[in-house]
């Protein structure tokens, strides 16, 4: 089944994909902003339980739609596929992670000592620091992906399931991401023919339909999540498929507004949000923190998230086409050239554009 009829017309990008992505990023960026006002401020905040509650799909749904346009390259020679799949989100993690870590440096020196936080760095190439762990594993699921593309697809499945289930918690953040959260990348890999047949009839619905669905889920979703049930095995899995189809319906009424176009701006463009929103979420935390300017750590939060949000689209947007522009676009000298030495005469992918998964 071919996606070409649920493609938006911004630039042959699929509408509903992006409110997806847009509506998960602001998650992800809220949770962080919530947890460093929080601690900063020595007490919790009224986004705990909200950040709690849309735990089963915030990240699922990132891992889902990454892996729902794999089909198109899973086949290519691996010196193109690491290319795409491997170098470019290494890229990226190195570049940030090293600005990550220059930036703390004084807290690591304090909570480590000098030597430790010198290893803190090394360290990092084999465990992912910070949020930036989401980058880091997207090379490792794509990796994964490939070489067990040769084994039937539903026995990788339930692997994958079984290891989600288990809830592994060893402490090494590549073993314990990938098994919490590779069957959701990797069904939509294999469901993707499913999923966009799914959206088609989605798209269709009326509106009233797509409001009731989701507030039946949200209901039961809430239930479960307040009675702890949630966080089983099997049940917790079920949630984050749930959540995943409650979080497409939404995008799909946000495209049916003008009001959603923001939203899909900020889906379009995850890529710079996911690398730096952490300095814009810190700095203005500090700001207004040590200002004085606003004592409610709900508002605190609020204005960290929308800096997260905001700063990183304003970053990219000043130093495109600029020297600056390696900060979110690969180099050519940082590719991996095909075999034959001749340069592919694809089209380049937009700067900024933050295709996770495609």
């Amino acid at each position: 089944m071919t996606t070409t009829g649920f493609a938006g017309s911004a630039g042959g990008r699929i509408g509903w994909v992006d409110y997806a992505k847009g509506i998960c990023i602001v998650l992800v960026v809220l949770l962080n902003a919530s947890h460093g006002v929080e601690q900063a401020a020595g007490e919790t905040s009224l986004f705990a339980a909200f950040n709690e509650w849309a735990r089963p799909f915030r990240m699922p749904d990132f891992f889902l739609i990454s892996g729902l346009f794999l089909a198109r390259r899973i086949d290519r020679p691996w010196r193109s596929y690491l290319d795409t799949k491997v170098a470019h989100f290494a890229y990226f993690y190195i570049l940030w992670m090293t600005v990550w870590y220059v930036v703390r440096i004084p807290q690591y020196v304090e909570k480590y000592g000098t030597l430790g936080a010198a290893l803190l760095y090394p360290f990092s190439f084999i465990q992912p620091l910070g949020s930036l762990w989401f980058i880091y594993m997207l090379a490792v699921f794509f990796v994964a992906a490939k070489l067990l593309n040769r084994f039937p697809h539903w026995a990788v499945w339930l692997g994958a399931a079984v290891l989600h289930s288990l809830q592994i918690h060893t402490g090494w953040r590549i073993i314990d991401e990938f098994a919490s959260r590779f069957v959701f990348f990797w069904s939509g890999y294999i469901l993707a023919p499913y999923v966009f047949a799914m959206t088609g009839w989605l798209k269709r619905q009326p509106v009233l339909l797509l409001v009731a669905g989701l507030l039946v889920w949200g209901g039961m979703h809430t239930w479960f999540m307040s009675t702890g049930l949630g966080n089983l095995p099997v049940i917790s899995l079920i949630l984050g498929y749930a959540g995943i189809a409650a979080i497409v319906t939404f995008g799909l009424l946000l495209e049916k507004t003008p009001l959603g176009a923001p939203m899909r701006y900020l889906g379009a463009h995850t890529l710079p949000i996911f690398l730096s929103y952490f300095i814009f979420a810190v700095a203005a935390r500090i700001v207004l923190m040590k200002s004085g300017l606003v004592s409610d750590v709900n508002v605190i939060i609020v204005l960290a998230t929308l800096a997260g949000v905001t700063g990183p689209l304003i970053l990219e947007r000043l130093v495109r086409n600029t020297p600056l522009s390696f900060m979110y676009e690969r180099p050519a000298m940082f590719r991996i050239p095909p075999a034959d030495g001749v340069t592919g005469g694809g089209m380049r992918p937009q700067p900024g554009s933050g295709q996770a998964g495609r």
